[in-house]
């Protein structure tokens, strides 16, 4: 990485930086190699270290970049292509190979905004937390909030607690017939749950996708996945599927 300085441009001073930074990284940098750090940098391109954080802020939202636990910030590798599935199967959850893994279960009062989506009027509800790895890195976690009157064959007995009985919540949803599901995205931060489980720093870039399930004519549960910014790029196929691609590699799984 040379020793540039940035001249008077008319574009943000981060984002031409953020520009040069990348045509480094592509010449300069092998994936997983560490960057020096910001105070090296900021003196190197002659910029403030706001400057420069703003830059790399950018640059790890658009993948380029992962900042590591107790390791700094490194180059990231190509993008994992993920298909976001919303097959019946999916719901047992806990087959060995299978992409969501279930790691436990709770009961109590969802969120305002879930509780609305459900109609729960404030009752409590199964939520069910799930792992998504491909490829053996995590790149998901997710709550699934499932209301009693979904699942009223489920056993206290035979699923007592935790992934035993996020298995068997899982297990009933299975026998539901889906009619649907409405979907939104958008750009959140990493909470501090969710950065532990996905090895992000909290605050990190995430994608977080809402899924409202639809059977018997009302919402039989609600999903919030929380997806690697950096690792995850989700598209819209014109088929209504959700993808995530990278580059020429693409998987679909129609809604």
């Amino acid at each position: 990485m040379g020793t540039t300085q940035l001249e008077s441009v008319q574009e943000p001073k981060y984002w031409h930086l953020k520009t040069v930074l990348s045509e480094a990284l592509d010449s300069d940098f092998a994936v997983g190699e560490i960057l020096p750090n910001e105070r090296e940098l900021a003196a190197r391109f002659g910029v403030a270290r706001a400057t420069l954080r703003q830059a790399l802020e950018q640059l790890e939202l658009e993948g380029r970049l992962q900042r590591r636990r107790g390791v700094g910030t490194t180059v990231a590798p190509p993008r994992v292509g993920v298909a976001v599935a919303t097959a019946e199967h999916e719901w047992t959850g806990g087959a060995t190979g299978e992409a969501w893994q279930p790691v436990d279960c709770s009961f109590g009062r969802p969120p305002a905004p879930v509780a609305a989506m459900l109609e729960a009027d404030g009752d409590p509800v199964h939520v069910v937390r799930r792992i998504r790895e491909t490829h053996g890195q995590a790149v998901a976690a997710e709550l699934l909030y499932v209301p009693e009157s979904s699942v009223p064959d489920l056993s206290a007995i035979d699923a007592p607690s935790g992934v035993v009985r996020a298995r068997g919540v899982l297990r009933e949803m299975h026998r539901l017939r889906l009619e649907g599901q409405d979907r939104s995205v958008e750009l959140g931060s990493a909470r501090a749950d969710d950065a532990k489980e996905l090895d992000r720093l909290p605050g990190a870039p995430v994608l977080v996708v809402t899924t409202r399930y639809i059977a018997a004519g009302r919402t039989a549960a609600v999903s919030v996945a929380t997806y690697r910014a950096d690792t995850c790029r989700l598209t819209f196929g014109g088929s209504g599927a959700l993808e995530i691609s990278h580059g020429e590699q693409q998987e679909r799984r129609a809604s």
